[in-house]
């Protein structure tokens, strides 16, 4: 048989080049999109997704606000008063120490509040008189300047407020009882808030494992993480600012007494107030300590507690929040400033007061759960975070 008689084997077809199939060829997936707008164009679409959820939670806590902010409330009052109860319920049953843990406080407040009573009823009427007094010197002095404004009488003006009020009060009582129904809202929330932190100071281990038994065993360890991490900020930046605020208020107090400035102490309880507000809220209540002491004792007075506020700033700026707040709110300044201008801007002084310790909280969740390692000593949890 030659040579030429002998089949030949077919030569294997060529592997199919990248971007085919078979002997098919299809083109490979082309766009003229940019790489960079393409990620973009992601990421914004998920970023409106999580817009989106996040305005529908709002929305939905917008209707049951009384509600919403009975449970924050509730939250403030565990965190004040859990502590003081651990405390008593070393030496007695813990029912026990809880209500001994709120006739303590509510003595306490009680106390305060029959002393700033007294101290406004006997001080008013005086300060009063000093007040259009002092906008009478004001005027005088006004007159003797070369560009004074002709026919403008402060002391005329602070006369007038005063007849205005004493002729109006049958209008003012009945403004005053056409809002009967926003004092019972808020006598409502008061006692909602209340009776549940009653719960959470007795049981609230009880009540987190219960949660925490609802939820698949994989992920529990996650979620106890992660609320361990919020109740620990969040009750670390209620005692922390409670007491940032009683010494800004006792500074305050003691400073005008010694100054001889009427109504020091309502006064001090004012600032303690507005302490809640960081940054600002102190400063905007001792500037009612000026006015009263320009009415009582003239503007040099009203210049020492310009200087008083000023001190008083600086000890919480650079003294008290780096001390006590740092390692609770791990927030920077510039954070807190707009946490406090957005909260205002969306909820008005209840969103400002409440800003700082709900972005406080979503981070400190968000770092905790960033580096979470899960722990098989973390399904076993010991409920509610640390105290």
């Amino acid at each position: 048989m030659s040579q030429d008689n002998i089949p030949r084997r077919a030569a294997p077809p060529p592997p199919p080049a990248l971007g085919q199939t078979g002997c098919v060829t299809t083109a490979p997936p082309s766009s003229d999109v940019p790489r960079g707008l393409r990620l973009s164009a992601g990421y914004a679409w998920r970023l409106l997704v999580i817009a989106a959820a996040v305005g529908v939670v709002v929305y939905a806590v917008s209707m049951v606000q009384l509600v919403a902010v009975s449970m924050f409330l509730a939250a403030v009052i565990t965190a004040a008063l859990r502590p003081l109860a651990d405390l008593l319920d070393r030496i007695m049953p813990r029912a026990l120490a809880t209500v001994l843990a709120y006739v303590i406080a509510l003595a306490g407040l009680g106390g305060i509040g029959i002393f700033i009573t007294m101290s406004v009823s006997n001080q008013f009427q005086q300060l009063w008189n000093e007040l259009l007094s002092g906008l009478g010197e004001i005027d005088a002095w006004i007159q003797r300047l070369p560009w004074r404004a002709e026919g403008f009488d402060l002391a005329q003006l602070g006369q007038s407020l005063q007849d205005w009020v004493e002729n109006n009060q049958g209008t003012i009582v009945s403004a005053v009882v056409t809002r009967a129904g926003m004092a019972a809202e808020i006598l409502t929330g008061v006692v909602l808030a209340l009776f549940c932190s009653v719960f959470f100071v007795n049981s609230g281990r009880s009540m987190w494992q219960w949660f925490l038994d609802q939820i698949p065993k994989s992920a529990r360890g996650r979620w106890h993480a992660g609320g361990s991490a919020a109740w620990h900020t969040f009750s670390g930046y209620v005692r922390g600012i409670s007491l940032v605020a009683a010494t800004n208020g006792l500074f305050c107090g003691i400073a005008l007494s010694i100054m001889g400035i009427p109504l020091a102490a309502p006064i001090g309880l004012l600032v303690t107030m507005g302490t809640f507000l960081p940054y600002v809220g102190s400063a905007i209540a001792l500037s009612t300590a000026v006015i009263v002491a320009f009415a009582a004792k003239g503007p040099w007075w009203a210049l020492g507690v310009v200087a008083l506020i000023v001190v008083i700033g600086q000890i919480e700026g650079h003294l008290l929040q780096p001390l006590i707040m740092a390692k609770q709110v791990k927030l920077h300044p510039v954070m807190v400033a707009v946490a406090v201008v957005a909260g205002a801007l969306a909820a008005g002084l209840l969103g400002a007061v409440v800003a700082v310790p709900l972005v406080a909280v979503a981070w400190s969740v968000f770092d905790r759960l960033r580096a979470f390692d899960p722990d098989p000593g973390d399904l076993e949890v010991d409920v509610t975070a640390p105290s």
